[in-house]
This record gives structure tokens, C-alpha cells and sequence, in this order.
């Protein structure tokens, strides 16, 4: 008998092994009140037995996934400092430039690690600057890689950057697990990101990394310095949503007898989400054959000011791209104006503006459209522009609808309506794990673009008579191996990848290759990946 095998079968009673400690666990967690009560139930279940951890969510996808991830990993986040535990990522520190490298040896994945996922707790979702509060965003994040494509657990790697924070409650709480001092300027983060990177590379040489949840400002600047020269990409580059969009636009265009390139998009939101999703969406015109300056041209912006035009003084660099020329009148500040002028087929919201979509907009759109396009897609619910059953009221069930958080379908004179979440779920995890069996060297727009496509196209006959405009999430696992394909053969087309040995593979094999790598909790065998 092993060592403490005896003392370890003392401490379990005798006919544990008789019963069903999955449904145990299942009902323990199902007896917990709030949502933050069952994060904090998953997260022990986790450190005490990940394989059963991932076994229950996978079993109860759309149960589980709210809990670990949006919404209710934003309250996690905000109540970090005070619901800790044990130590679950990997936090880095600004004190900690000129050895970061050292730090990141700690971590015990070393060479084996594949994916990271970082964020700097800037802007966590809708919530602000969370400061160190944020490592909940980096794990949740990865247990949706591992659940939703199958990466293993032990090749992930969370971490938080603790710069500090901006956010004065937090400073003050005697409990708060971060830095006490104001966010550092551009150019002592500047290097400190260079010096992480680098470090990043040479630690862990084979490593995708996905930046997250950082400041509007930081999330364009440091994708555009890194993209090219490591594998870095940020999720809110939209992919999802173009995904939507395009079954949308079918069933939109469907409806009114026109051409799919009239489709007009007005985006309620101009942070980096907003703009990041506006120029993904390009893509859907110029699939069409529409030119780059035709496509952003169906394309309208508004923030807090209003509609976006160009003439405006102190416009901020990333709101220029889709500042409108068209337009010289006063300032169109009323979303309704807005609306009037534009005409829009579709509006989506990424401003994290509670209801912002009211009534009288929500009518408008369905009187200018037989099938209006709103896609309220802020989270968590809580500050979400518009409610699927308000949106489904006012247009009288002619909606096409998805949101950011998830929402139940709802009853609306005798018909079920079926929401659609433009969850990023539904494209990381394979955009994720096609980057990992690639090899590539960097993630490219196209291979970002391809990922959409084949989420779009992977809906089953029964979703497309249901007028879904996403697969149902359930399926995710399936849906993942179809997106790493198209996300590996891009990266071949690309000639980015360096995995030569997926060339010369049928469709068939490769798509059979790729399910076969997909880790699951009841394989305790060496990774493959």
C-alpha cells in the first residue's frame, strides 16, 4: 500500500465509492442561493477535483458557463479581494520589472504551457477599472478554452497585471490583494509591456496569448505594436458578431426583399469593443464584394456626444476611422435623430448603457424595418441596452435579436422566441485551440474572419427553422472543431502556421485529427497538444 493510502481511505467513509458524488456535488451547488455563492462553490470544487469540476460543467453547459464566466464572474471580480481563497493565477507586478522572467518561471507549466490569457483589470467588462481584482476575467476565460475546445488545464496559464489601480475604494480596502498606487503614465507601461512580452516568449516559446479587458486605449496600441511580431490577439475584435450578424442580415434582408449589401449598421458605443466589433463587420461587405471604402461607409458610430463625424474637435484617435463626412448639420445628439438620419437595419449596443434602447427607439427600428436587427450586446445583464422580452414587445415578435449576457426565451402572444447570445464562447475556444494545433506564428485577420464564417455556417437544419442566428451552446464542443478547421486552413493559406504536417491532411482527416485532440476530464493521459 502506498504511502498515506491507508490514513486517506480511513478519512472516506466506507461506501463513498457506491454513490454518485458528481450528483452530490451537483445538488451542494444547486442548494447555494446567489450566483456569487455558487462561483465560490465552483472555485473549491475546482482546487479540491478539477476532473469532476470539468466533468459536471460540461455536463451542464448552459447551467455552469453564467457562473464561471458572464455574468456573474463580473461580481467575482468586484468582490475578489474578499471571496480569495488560494491562489489561482499568476499576478504580475510593476515592482517586478527588470525580472519578470523570473516570475514567470514560477509558473509550473514551463514549456508545455500554449495559452495565456492576460489582463491588466483596466476595464473588466462594464465594471471599470478593477485593478488586481480582475485574475476572475483570465481564469474564467480559460475554463471556457478548456471546457468549450478542449485545451488541456495544464498548458493554460491566467494572469493578472497589476499596474495598480485608478479606482480610490480600492486603494482605501484593507483587503484589496493589488498594488497601492495610481496606474502608471504611457511610458512607464510601455516598457514594462515590452519586457513582459518579451519575457512571455522566451518562458513560454510556444504560447498564444489573449490580451483582455484592458483600457480602451491600451487594447488598440498594444495589439497593433505585438500582432506581428508574437501571437497575441484580443477577442473583442468582434468575430462573434459578425458571425451573428450574417444570419441576421439574411433573415433581415429575407424579409424585405433587398440586396444583403444594404444593410446599414448603427453602433450605439465607440470604445474599443465597439470599434473593434464595427471593423470586423466590415468584413460582411467586402465578402459581398463591397469596397473597403464602401463598406465603411454602411457603417455609423455614436457615443456619448452623438453621432460621430469627422468635423468634431478632439475626436479621439480610434474614433476616426468611422467618423462620418456626410453630415454637416448640428450635432445629433438624440439616439431617436440619430436613428431618423441614418436609417439603420440593424443597431447594436456596446455602451454599457442600462436601457438605453427605450421604447420609442425599440418602435422605431421595427417601423422602419419588417425585421429589425438589435444586437444590445454590453454585459453583464445589469448593463444591457435593451431586454429581450421588452424588445420582442415592442417590435411585436418581428425582432432579430442577440445580446451580450444570456437571456431565457420568452412567451409573446402564444409563440416562444428564442434569444441569441453573441457570446465570444462561441468563437475563442476554437479560434484558440486551430492557433495551438497550427503552430502559428501569429493570428491573422483571416484567420479571425474564416472563424466567423464557419460559425455562421455551423448552425443544424433544425436551428436555421427556428430563425436562430447562432447554434445553440450546448454543441460547443462540435462547434469548436469546426472553427479550429477553418482557423487552421487559414493559417495555411497564410502561410503562418508550423504545423506542416496538417498540410497534406484530407478535410476529413484533419477534422478528425483535430476532434481527436480535444482534452476530456475522464482522459488522464499525457497532452497531446
Amino acid at each position: 500500500m502506498a504511502p498515506g493510502t491507508a490514513s486517506l481511505a480511513l478519512r472516506t467513509p466506507p461506501y463513498f465509492c457506491q454513490t454518485d458524488h458528481r450528483q452530490r456535488c451537483l445538488a451542494q451547488l444547486r442548494s447555494k442561493v446567489s450566483g456569487l455563492e455558487k462561483y465560490i462553490y465552483l472555485n473549491g470544487l475546482k482546487e479540491r477535483d478539477f476532473i469532476i469540476f470539468y466533468e459536471l460543467v460540461l455536463a451542464n453547459v448552459l447551467e455552469l458557463i453564467p457562473i464561471l464566466y458572464t455574468p456573474t464572474v463580473g461580481d467575482a471580480c468586484s468582490n475578489y479581494s474578499h471571496i480569495w481563497r488560494h491562489s489561482e493565477g499568476l499576478y504580475i507586478s510593476i515592482e517586478h520589472k527588470g525580472h519578470i522572467r523570473d516570475v514567470l518561471r514560477a509558473w509550473p507549466a514551463g514549456q508545455l504551457a500554449r495559452i495565456a490569457v492576460v489582463t491588466d483589470g483596466s476595464r473588466i467588462l462594464g465594471l471599470g477599472d478593477l485593478g488586481a481584482n480582475g485574475l476572475p476575467i483570465a481564469i474564467g476565460k480559460l475554463d471556457l478554452y478548456i471546457v468549450g475546445a478542449g485545451v488541456r488545464p495544464s498548458t493554460t496559464v491566467p494572469i493578472c497585471l497589476d499596474l495598480g489601480t485608478n479606482t480610490q475604494k480600492f486603494i482605501d480596502d484593507p483587503l484589496y490583494l493589488g498594488l497601492r498606487r495610481k496606474r502608471p503614465d504611457t511610458e512607464e507601461m510601455d516598457a514594462f509591456m515590452q519586457e513582459f512580452i518579451d519575457s512571455m516568449k522566451e518562458i513560454f516559446p510556444h504560447l498564444l496569448v489573449q490580451f483582455e479587458d484592458f483600457s480602451t486605449d491600451n487594447a488598440f496600441r498594444y495589439l497593433d505594436l505585438f500582432r506581428t511580431k508574437y501571437c497575441v490577439f484580443n477577442d473583442d475584435v468582434g468575430a462573434v458578431v459578425l458571425s451573428g450578424f450574417i444570419n441576421a442580415a439574411k433573415l433581415s434582408s429575407q424579409a424585405a426583399g433587398t440586396p444583403l449589401h444594404d444593410q446599414r449598421i448603427l453602433f450605439f458605443g465607440a470604445g474599443s469593443a465597439g470599434i473593434g466589433v464595427a471593423k470586423q463587420l466590415m468584413s460582411f461587405f467586402t465578402v459581398l464584394g463591397l469596397s473597403e471604402e464602401e463598406a465603411k461607409n454602411r457603417i455609423y458610430t455614436v457615443d456619448s456626444k452623438g453621432l460621430i463625424t469627422a468635423d468634431r474637435k478632439g475626436l479621439q484617435a480610434h474614433k476616426t476611422y468611422f467618423a462620418r463626412t456626410d453630415y454637416t448639420g448640428p450635432p445629433l445628439t438624440s439616439l431617436i435623430d440619430i436613428i431618423r438620419f441614418v436609417k439603420p437595419t440593424a443597431l447594436l449596443g456596446l455602451s454599457t448603457i442600462r436601457n438605453a434602447f427605450t421604447e420609442e427607439v425599440v418602435r422605431l427600428m421595427a417601423k422602419m424595418n419588417k425585421r429589425p436587427i438589435i444586437f444590445p450586446l454590453s454585459n453583464p445583464v445589469a448593463l444591457c441596452e435593451v431586454d429581450f422580452a421588452d424588445a420582442v414587445q415592442w417590435t411585436n415578435g418581428s425582432v432579430i435579436f442577440a445580446s451580450g449576457s444570456p437571456y431565457k426565451s420568452v412567451e409573446f402572444k402564444g409563440k416562444t422566441y428564442e434569444p441569441g447570445q453573441g457570446n465570444n464562447m462561441y468563437i475563442f475556444p476554437g479560434l484558440g485551440l486551430g492557433t495551438i494545433l497550427s503552430k502559428a506564428k501569429h493570428v491573422t485577420d483571416s484567420m479571425v474572419e474564416r472563424a466567423s464564417i464557419a460559425l455562421s455556417d455551423s448552425l443544424t437544419r433544425e436551428e436555421k427553422e427556428a430563425q436562430l442566428v447562432y447554434p445553440r451552446l450546448g454543441r460547443i464542443r462540435d462547434i469548436s472543431v469546426e472553427i479550429a478547421f477553418a482557423v487552421i486552413r487559414a493559417a495555411q493559406k497564410d502561410g503562418v502556421d508550423g504545423n506542416t504536417l496538417f498540410r497534406n491532411l484530407s478535410d476529413d482527416v484533419l477534422f478528425d485529427t483535430i476532434k481527436s485532440k480535444q482534452w476530456m476530464p475522464i482522459d488522464r493521459r499525457s497532452s497531446v497538444l
